[in-house]
């Protein structure tokens, strides 16, 4: 068993300690063959639903962004990122942890959550590969409705 998959009994799994729960709905940007395909795996199955895309038009409670040195403006993908995530709604930023192709320096997050109007409350350890950092739309910072 994987350390996302199996989990012994009364152990949370990193998709339950990242936060999401039965019943959200999650969509996933920023999919490339590099990604965790065993923290996605077990994101679904936590949540009971498929991961949605960038074309889905609907709500979502939460968003996983997997995002690379290269990718483009931060600040840019973290603004468009929150255009369907419902109020109290998380996005989970992934980055190539240091020493890996692709790293973001996290001063670069730091510096761009704030401009893109969202906190970042905590970054948890996962296993693998990717660094995953917590947004929250700050208090009164966010004019979406």
């Amino acid at each position: 068993m994987t350390a996302t998959g199996g989990q012994a009994a009364g152990e949370a799994g990193p998709a339950e300690r990242l936060g999401f729960r039965p019943g959200m709905t999650v969509q996933e940007l920023g999919w490339a063959d590099d990604v965790d395909d065993d923290l996605r795996d077990a994101i679904e199955d936590i949540t009971g639903e498929d991961l949605v895309d960038e074309d889905f038009g609907d709500l979502v409670d939460g968003v996983v962004l997997w995002w690379r040195d290269g990718d483009g403006d931060l600040v840019d993908a973290l603004m468009d990122t929150q255009t369907l995530l419902t109020d109290g709604g998380v996005i989970w930023l992934f980055t190539p942890k240091v020493g890996r192709g692709g790293h973001v320096d996290p001063a670069d997050i730091a510096e761009s959550a704030p401009t893109a109007g969202l906190s970042t409350p905590s970054s948890v350890a996962t296993p693998g590969d990717w660094a995953a950092t917590r947004l929250v739309a700050r208090r009164g910072g966010s004019s979406r409705k």
